[in-house]
Formats: C-alpha cells, structure tokens, sequence
C-alpha cells in the first residue's frame, strides 16, 4: 500500500525474516487472495511452534477450500455490504472511528520518513497491511536507509502494539472465518515475538 523509492539495502539473515512475515501477512490481509497467492499458502511448511501450526493449518486450507470462498470470506470479514464484520484499520480500533488522530500521526510520521501512499490506493494508510508494509521498508532499507532497532520499535509501538493483536484475535474469532482464522494467529504469534524483541533489545 505504500511506495518506496530506494532500492532494499541488504539486510541479514534474521531481519529478512522478520520483513518476510511481515510482507506475507500483509498480502492475505490486504485483498481478496489471488490464485496465485493461494497457491504459495498451499505450499507453506510448518513445525510444532505456534506460528508453524498455523501455517500447516493454513497450508491445508490453501489445498482444500475452493479459491472463489477464500475470497468470499476475505469480502464478509473485511468488506461485506456497507462494510464488513472487521475494519482493520488503526483509528477504528483506537477512537472508534476511521480517519481519526490515529491515521494524522501515522500520516505525520511518513512524511518524516519518506513514505508515500501507492497510487490507486483507496483504503487509509493506517490498514494492518499498509503498516506491516512500513516495517517491512524499515527493516529491508526500502526508505531511503536502514533502520535501527530502536527506530523500527518505536514505530511499531506507536502505531501496530496498541491495537494490532487485538485484530488478530478477532480475525480468529470471527463469525464467519475458516480460512483466516490460522492468518490470524499467525499474526498474533508473530506480533508477540516482535514486542518480546523490542522489550528485550531495551527499545520497548
């Protein structure tokens, strides 16, 4: 949802990662998912972790569940008819409301970065997938330079800890979910992980 001008910087290995997770979750939670898309999920590996579960679970479903319901319940959950069971989106979950303060400190803190919104983009730059979209550009470098840990947590605590695993846990407890209920625990597992990293790196 974002666009970057500079190409990424390398980065190691463990970072990589971390900006991998955060680029897969954003393209499952940012439209409905491609043929393509599914297909990569189908192929998913897994171990006895929390994220590895969900992930053989979600592989699973990948192979399983026709294309055109996985992209029917992404429409229930986050679109639906006037909208959808789940807004996700930063200022929602926050105020109460969409394109409240929010979204202007988010948009405040681009501007200070760099970031610009991609064109043909609709939606808010506060959506879960704009701002995991951002740490990925921070981490990767794709803003201009690399990020120090301590940049890429005050980021992330400003804007996805005081509400994003919150959303996860709705996605995974949501009316209608199958096939995102795995997405969401694999986003609560991994934003556990981060916030436990930032604490411990002494930037949380």
């Amino acid at each position: 949802m974002t666009n970057a001008d500079i190409a990424p910087i390398e980065i190691a290995e463990e970072d990589a990662l971390r900006a991998d997770m955060y680029d897969f979750i954003a393209s499952l939670l940012r439209k409905e998912p491609s043929d393509e898309l599914i297909a990569e999920v189908a192929l998913l590996q897994g171990d006895k972790t929390p994220i590895g579960s969900a992930c053989l679970t979600l592989a699973h479903l990948a192979k399983t569940l026709d294309n055109g319901l996985i992209r029917n319940e992404y429409v229930s959950l986050f679109i639906g008819v006037g909208r959808g069971e789940i807004l996700p989106f930063a200022s929602y979950y926050l105020t109460g409301f969409l394109n409240d303060k929010p979204l202007a400190n988010l948009r405040s803190d681009m501007d200070a970065i760099g970031i610009r919104r991609a064109d043909g983009v609709k939606e808010p730059e506060d959506h879960i997938a704009s701002l995991f979209d951002m740490m990925s550009g921070l981490i990767r470098g794709r803003f201009g330079r690399r990020y120090s840990i301590a940049e890429q947590a005050t980021f992330f605590l400003k804007h996805i800890e005081p509400w994003a695993d919150l959303l996860m846990r709705d996605i995974g407890a949501a009316k209608t979910v199958v096939f995102f209920a795995p997405v969401g625990a694999i986003g609560l597992a991994f934003l556990e992980i981060e916030s436990q990293a930032f604490s411990m790196d002494g930037t949380g």
